[in-house]
């Protein structure tokens, strides 16, 4: 892995493999928990406005159709600490994908109607997502566990919020956070002269002084937590979790072990225990997601409301087994972890990513000290993190049938 950093303040991270495909990805280290309560989903409104012209391109389908005609794939994400922009392409085609990214970036129009027509599909998105229970869980979820934290906030936004933006909010936001001295670039394939080309497309962007997001702190949690909420839908859904700990902490790495003991496919604790041996729920899974300053747990069920007491008294036995792990399932989730990692690098655009988000947090070199990280967990730190986080203290969201 090389690293390079422009005279702009641009940051390069660039892996080189054997493979036909080039994985590009520009990171800005902005996302909703950087947006105030009027400007909630601002960040993930200006993804979606990224693709919708520019300059040189005038519009979402002249920026598909140059991608496309090549065989690429193009996509965004916007997360609490990040917004990302990506091409996946031939690796011959790297400079359309470079070419392409630096408009985008640097050439944005904002039109007015666009801006109005994007407002459409946001608010029928937030619609979509409130009426699927397994993302509207997660809403639910996030706002009940944490009090002060922007976490609490949904990435999309609320309706009000989105309904209110205009031309001004959307460049300002944009032209004071969307800086290359505030950007990562992640380049992963079988390509040479990349520094040269980043300097050629993102060398002019003029940095700025960036926008620093005050630290709120996080109340612990000293109770149950419980929100319900009725629905019509063919079943339950129900979240039991807690708040944390962020990503560089080292007690984060044992809770990827922890996910992996519990959570991993069909042969985690979860899964065996509520679905194959009693049968009370289709849909059993573990949610494990460390950020920059903070952290959460939660596993999540879809069910038949007359199952969910019996769901949580059994998810809560087995955050307590975990206090009797022994060697042997402690390596198996381990030896899990490895391969996932394995076969999720040889991805370039997971890569790509994943590098990303290591520099986007503190260095991406951290990404190649994941799995020594992992190894070191033992059967003792996995009873200690169960004893200190996976207490009596949980928060559990339910959207429950009606009927």
């Amino acid at each position: 892995m090389q690293r390079y950093t422009l005279k702009n303040g641009v940051t390069l991270i660039f892996e080189k493999n054997s493979s036909k495909s080039v994985a590009v990805e520009v990171m800005f280290k902005v996302g909703s928990n950087f947006e105030s309560g009027n400007m909630a989903g601002i960040s993930h409104f200006l993804e979606h406005m990224l693709f919708e012209g520019t300059k040189n391109r005038r519009d979402s389908r002249e920026i598909a159709n140059e991608i496309e005609k090549y065989g690429g794939e193009f996509n965004a994400y916007t997360a609490g600490y990040r917004t990302a922009f990506f091409i996946k392409i031939i690796h011959k085609r790297l400079d359309v994908a470079l070419d392409i990214l630096s408009d985008m970036i640097a050439n944005p129009i904002f039109e007015i109607k666009i801006i109005e027509k994007e407002k459409q599909v946001i608010l029928k998105e937030i619609n979509m997502i409130t009426d699927d229970s397994r993302l509207y869980q997660w809403i639910l979820f996030h706002k009940t566990l944490f009090e002060r934290h922007p976490a609490k906030n949904p990435t999309i936004g609320y309706a009000k919020t989105v309904k209110s933006f205009d031309r001004k909010h959307v460049a300002d936001y944009y032209f004071s956070h969307y800086i290359p001295n505030n950007m990562v670039i992640s380049v992963v394939g079988n390509v040479s002269n990349v520094k040269d080309k980043i300097q050629r497309y993102f060398g002019h962007l003029k940095p700025k002084k960036s926008v620093t997001r005050k630290q709120i702190k996080e109340p612990l949690q000293t109770r149950i937590k419980k929100y319900v909420e009725k629905k019509k839908t063919l079943n339950s859904y129900m979240v039991l979790g807690y708040k944390t700990v962020h990503r560089l902490h080292k007690d984060s790495f044992v809770f990827d072990v922890i996910g992996a003991i519990l959570g991993r496919g069909q042969s985690g604790w979860i899964f065996d225990e509520i679905r194959n041996k009693r049968g009370l729920a289709y849909q059993v899974g573990v949610n494990n997601e460390h950020e920059i300053d903070y952290g959460a747990f939660a596993v999540y069920t879809n069910l038949d409301k007359k199952n969910i007491e019996k769901a949580k008294e059994i998810i809560l036995r087995q955050f307590r087994r975990l206090e009797d792990l022994n060697e042997k399932d402690l390596n198996e989730a381990k030896t899990y972890i490895e391969g996932n990692h394995a076969l999720e690098t040889e991805d370039n655009f997971h890569h790509a990513d994943n590098l990303a988000f290591w520099e986007a947090i503190k260095d991406a070199k951290l990404a190649d000290s994941y799995l020594k990280n992992i190894r070191k967990v033992s059967v003792e730190d996995v009873k200690r993190i169960a004893k200190k986080y996976l207490n009596d203290k949980y928060t559990m969201v339910v959207i429950e049938q009606e009927g």
